[in-house]
């Protein structure tokens, strides 16, 4: 099953089509760590995390993972931890996964630089929630509503094509 990210608002699984939003500066083959643009590629989907305390666990064949207080992600080039899960106690720059807002009450890892990780081409890409499809900062997110249905539809070698 594909994932597929036609453009800057459009996103298809077979015949389903679903409202999307990507990076504030679009779609690049380049991507630069904070430079607001979604990865262009094929990617693999990896974990995906929720907030128990505010969701149910999510019916996937994904791996799954409970989010904690403590859950960040490392975006600082400078760190032999980037682009990987983190404790906020880490002293790296990071994002805070267990947000006040609600994005991140799902959201799955986009494998993007996390096999053979490069340092300054990007980190933290999700498909994660939306409640206005305002522009991301180069991750994917859709509505919850569609991301409840995206769960159904997605296998666990399901991929996510941008472009």
């Amino acid at each position: 099953m594909i994932l597929e990210v036609k453009n800057k608002d459009t996103l298809v699984i077979g015949e389903f089509k679903f409202k999307c939003s990507v990076g504030r500066n679009g779609i690049t083959k380049s991507k630069i760590e904070g430079d607001g643009k979604t990865p262009r590629g094929v990617f693999s989907l990896g974990t995906i995390y929720w907030r128990k305390d505010r969701v149910r666990k999510p019916i996937t064949k994904l791996n799954k993972s409970v989010l904690s207080k403590n859950d960040a992600w490392c975006n600082d080039i400078k760190s032999s931890l980037y682009n990987k899960k983190i404790s906020i106690f880490n002293k790296v720059n990071k994002e805070k996964l267990f947000r006040k807002d609600n994005k991140y009450d799902y959201l799955i890892v986009i494998n993007y630089n996390t096999k053979r990780i490069v340092k300054n081409i990007g980190s933290a890409i999700f498909l994660h929630l939306t409640k206005d499809y305002k522009k991301t900062a180069g991750c994917v997110a859709v509505s919850l509503k569609d991301f409840k249905i995206i769960l159904k539809l997605i296998k666990k070698n399901s991929k996510i094509k941008i472009y």
